[in-house]
């Protein structure tokens, strides 16, 4: 059941990418995001080398979203005016990653950015999410009343030129911050191979102060445009992107992210929330621990990979 892939130069067992592609599907469409941040660490786990696992995900997190956003448009949750603009901005943002990311293959400091940024990024992230979840289950398991917050939009949103209308978000702002986000998501496409949704998903509603309901659909569209220029280019300008890995992952991917979709309705908001934030904290430390830990072979190449 072994099958070797061409890029990455390993043999793995497909099936077992195929079931990997289902699963992080799964939970790509149970939480909307892209599931990049998932699948790439796992990947590394099973002996493929940094560099190729970001960029063939890649094309995973197209599947599983462009199966997320069917089914979220059916329900009419997807803001395609809010969404295009911020993927405007994630083809900058993604051109501009590529080349940084092959500056850094040629340095040879490639790997460990990648795990820095993942350490950072989910670390940080993963625990914002985490605390604020877990308060509002606790509030809800004493039966107190959550504190009012303000929601009003702020001031600078408006302050900016170039505004437009958004009716399905309920918004009338200047383009600059939806575009703005999209070239960061774009950015981390390009270094971390991740669609930037679990970064997108709470700017949107916490910074932008979009409707609820057209958040993760959106952000599944936006994700879908960023990550599948991305891929072209990791293709063209870094040869990274393993065709036979890819296709693997986007087999399970598909029926994975419909599953996911289906289900994510019947959990709490601040459940989802709590295990999402609980998940993109511990693959932020996992990746992160090959900074510090000694690996058994200091002649290793990749985790997995040995040089005989």
């Amino acid at each position: 059941m072994e099958i070797y892939l061409p890029i990455a130069e390993v043999s793995v067992n497909w099936p077992l990418l195929v079931l990997l592609g289902a699963l992080v599907g799964f939970v790509s469409g149970l939480f909307g995001i892209g599931g990049g941040f998932l699948m790439a660490p796992v990947l590394v786990f099973l002996g493929i080398p940094p560099t190729v696992a970001v960029a063939s995900q890649a094309s995973h997190v197209v599947a599983s979203s462009t199966s997320g956003v069917i089914r979220y448009t059916g329900q009419g949750a997807v803001d395609f005016r809010m969404g295009g603009i911020m993927a405007a901005g994630g083809a900058v943002g993604a051109i501009g990653g590529v080349e940084l990311f092959r500056y850094l293959r040629l340095l040879g400091q490639a790997d460990l950015v990648v795990a820095l940024s993942y350490l950072i990024f989910l670390g940080a992230i993963g625990l914002l999410m985490l605390q604020e979840s877990l308060t509002e289950i606790l509030r809800r398991h004493r039966g107190e009343i959550a504190p009012h917050k303000e929601r009003r939009r702020p001031l600078w949103l408006y302050g900016l030129p170039w505004k437009v209308r958004f009716p399905k978000s309920g918004l009338y702002i200047s383009a600059i911050p939806p575009f703005g986000l999209g070239v960061f998501a774009g950015v981390l496409s390009a270094i971390m191979g991740v669609g930037g949704g679990f970064i997108l998903v709470p700017a949107m509603l916490y910074a932008l102060r979009m409707r609820a309901g057209v958040v993760v659909g959106t952000s599944l569209f936006q994700i879908i445009i960023t990550t599948a220029i991305t891929t072209i280019l990791q293709a063209g300008r870094n040869q990274t992107v393993d065709i036979v890995l890819s296709s693997l992952l986007l087999v399970g991917g598909v029926v994975g992210a419909q599953l996911g979709a289906r289900y994510a309705g019947r959990f709490r908001a601040d459940v989802l929330r709590a295990a999402l934030g609980l998940l993109i904290l511990f693959v932020g430390i996992q990746m992160g621990l090959d900074l510090f830990v000694r690996p058994s072979d200091i002649f290793l190449l990749a985790p997995g990979v040995s040089d005989g």
